[in-house]
């Protein structure tokens, strides 16, 4: 268990929860389909966390619109959180995990309405 967050550990981190979702019923046929080269997205997915939490490092990319064009469900969403809140606590003292999992919530939270959330067609239904 980590009591501290480095860059290092984000990547053990990501590898982590990533070997838990290539298992997982739900998220794995997503994940396999969407991904050729593991360890370079392990590497960009812990670069991400790193400049977000650490401001260590550069990170490129535009997740939302890699996001888009996969098929992606909200009930993955919920599936998705909890693999991440056990292998955050496997990798770190509870306050970091809790603030780990705090903040991939507010992502989670912002990727649902990005991905999902259409008020024109809302209203036009209404």
């Amino acid at each position: 268990m980590h009591s501290d967050v480095t860059p290092q550990n984000l990547r053990e981190l990501v590898g982590r929860f990533y070997g838990h979702a290539r298992e997982d019923d739900l998220l794995g046929p997503v994940f396999d389909a969407a991904i050729d080269d593991w360890d370079h997205h392990l590497d960009h997915i812990a670069q991400f966390w790193a400049a977000g939490l650490l401001g260590a490092g550069r990170f490129t990319g535009r997740p939302m619109a890699a996001h888009m064009r996969h098929p992606i469900t909200p009930p993955m969403f919920d599936r998705w959180l909890a693999l991440w809140k056990q292998a955050t606590d496997e990798t770190y003292v509870p306050p970091i995990a809790q603030g780990l999992q705090a903040r991939a919530a507010r992502i989670a939270e912002s990727f649902k309405l990005g991905l999902f959330y259409r008020p024109a067609e809302d209203a036009a239904a209404g």
